[in-house]
């Protein structure tokens, strides 16, 4: 969401059953997910490999975080990836490291806390004694179309945030699960008898009223349970679909959703 939609956002992983995972979490959460029409954000691209060996013509970037432990060895490589003014984030040394970027070879670094990280895999030279290295995906205009999808879609979302507000209706947060009130145990107590322990149950009125509330409670959950609650309105698909469009064109305005 800070990036935008016109951002970069790559991600590098060691494991491709990993990259393939989170292929299927993405096309999920924007084909699915009630947030995608409500925000804009910046569509992750993951590359299999090894962060280690990244080109060395890449593009730097503005932000970084290394999500496994760097070797001491590694921490130039890893800050000359950063663009002036820009921010690394990663384990070194046991420490959660930020650094900044101040100028062509300068660094700010300081420690957030102490943590425990598995390090990074070191790469593995092939046949000839080399690095295979990583490409990075390229930095790319969007093309028309996809621009002014973004467009249309921010200009319906600001229209529509302007027309509740004009009526003075807020924007409702989604509404909560509700957790359900644990039964309480019936509490024994015990009675010596000669050199024995016999348990007896503490009846009281109290408790048996406790017990009756608590089903009550129960069974009025368990009925709201099962009525089926109503779909949220998803405004900003209204909109579209109201558009005097070609349906192929509404659908690709969707991202080809289904709700």
């Amino acid at each position: 969401l800070f990036t935008g939609p016109f951002g970069i956002n790559h991600g590098i992983e060691l494991h491709s059953d990993v990259v393939e995972y989170a292929k299927e979490k993405l096309e999920s959460f924007i084909k699915y997910s009630d947030s995608f029409d409500k925000f804009e954000f910046c569509e992750p691209a993951f590359v299999v490999g090894n962060c280690l060996e990244i080109a060395s013509d890449s593009h730097q970037y503005d932000r970084i975080y290394c999500g496994a432990g760097v070797q001491k060895d590694h921490e130039n490589y890893m800050k000359i990836l950063l663009k002036v003014g820009g921010i690394l984030v990663m384990p070194i040394e046991d420490q959660l490291t930020q650094i900044l970027r101040t100028g062509q070879n300068t660094w700010e670094s300081k420690n957030i806390l102490a943590v425990s990280f598995a390090p990074l895999v070191q790469p593995n030279r092939n046949d000839n004694g080399k690095h295979d290295t990583v490409g990075l995906p390229p930095c790319a205009v969007r093309n028309l179309q996809d621009l002014a999808r973004i467009y249309i879609r921010r200009t319906l979302r600001n229209f529509i945030n302007e027309e509740m507000k004009a009526k003075g209706i807020a924007q409702k947060a989604p509404p909560k699960r509700k957790r359900r009130r644990c039964r309480r145990r019936r509490i024994n107590t015990y009675v010596f008898v000669g050199n024995q322990l016999i348990p007896q149950p503490l009846d009281s009125e109290e408790d048996e009223r406790m017990e009756d509330d608590n089903k009550e409670e129960e069974d009025k959950d368990h009925s709201e349970a099962l009525k089926p609650e109503e779909p949220p309105r998803n405004l900003l698909r209204e909109k579209i679909m109201s558009l005097p469009l070609p349906e192929s064109l509404k659908a690709y305005l969707t991202y080809y959703r289904e709700k």
